[in-house]
């Protein structure tokens, strides 16, 4: 098969947690995969809340996995709030594949002011929140989105979160979230039915994925699992949701919108 006929992905933030579990689950459905995080090797990761606190996981994991799928796996070290990097993250990608059939949209800024009160907030810390989950997220989207109309087609999923849409059922530590996390995600979500109808008729395909809570390796590294008052999910599930999003013609009927990960999974009788 050449290089041009192969299928291939980018998944961003794909150290651990969701990013990596999506790589995985495209890498069994055949894709070569370009992953990026700022964490290259597993156990080098830091907890934002206590430094002396490691969590699991690394490029070089996701890598290994996804070549055990007998795929070709490539890392790049990208920083949201280091364009530069995003720059070339992007570029090496392409250079590298040659094309990119699939985006995943999954790194987010990781900062205690995701999770600080309205009057705790200070400014400089919502510009690098929305750095990092939005304009970031622009340069990335604008630059694949570019080399996929040229191709004729491409898939782009954005994960998203409900606290884009929906009100804290509490404060923060009692099952709620920070204003200025929700404020970016919001910002973020409305790209994808921006770029549905203005690159549709180019053969795009582009998907909102909603995960709902799920528990990551920090969660358990941090013993934070049970802390929202609802279950959580598995990384898995969502890997396989977004797989089937990147292959299934059925998933078109969500073109534009928002997936919920966790119930379609149970609806289309995915496994992971």
């Amino acid at each position: 098969m050449s290089a041009t006929e192969r299928k291939t992905a980018l998944v961003t933030g794909a150290s651990r947690g969701i990013g990596k579990a999506s790589a995985i689950a495209l890498a069994q459905a055949g894709f070569d995969v370009a992953v990026s995080a700022r964490t290259l090797v597993d156990g080098a990761g830091r907890d934002m809340y206590d430094p002396n606190l490691a969590i699991p996981g690394g490029l070089d994991t996701t890598v290994a996995a996804i070549e055990a799928e007998g795929q070709q796996g490539v890392a790049f070290t990208m920083d949201l709030l280091d364009r530069e990097s995003v720059t070339a993250c992007i570029d090496g990608a392409l250079e590298h594949f040659g094309h990119l059939d699939v985006l995943v949209n999954n790194a987010i800024y990781q900062g205690k002011v995701s999770m600080t009160p309205f009057l705790d907030l200070e400014e400089p810390e919502v510009h690098k929140l929305f750095e990092g989950n939005v304009f970031a997220q622009m340069a990335i989207t604008e630059r694949v989105l570019a080399a996929m109309v040229g191709q004729g087609s491409g898939t782009i999923v954005n994960m998203i979160s409900a606290s884009a849409y929906t009100d804290p059922p509490g404060p923060i530590g009692k099952g709620g979230w920070g204003m200025a996390y929700a404020m970016s995600k919001g910002a973020f979500t409305r790209m994808t039915p921006h770029i549905h109808v203005e690159h549709g008729p180019d053969g795009i395909r582009c998907f909102s994925i909603d995960p709902g809570y799920v528990i990551t390796e920090a969660a358990r590294a941090r013993n934070t699992a049970g802390s929202f008052p609802y279950p959580g999910g598995e990384p898995a599930t969502i890997g396989a949701v977004v797989a089937w999003l990147a292959t299934s013609p059925e998933a078109d009927e969500h073109l534009g919108g928002i997936v919920y990960a966790q119930s379609e999974f149970k609806k289309r009788g995915l496994s992971a």
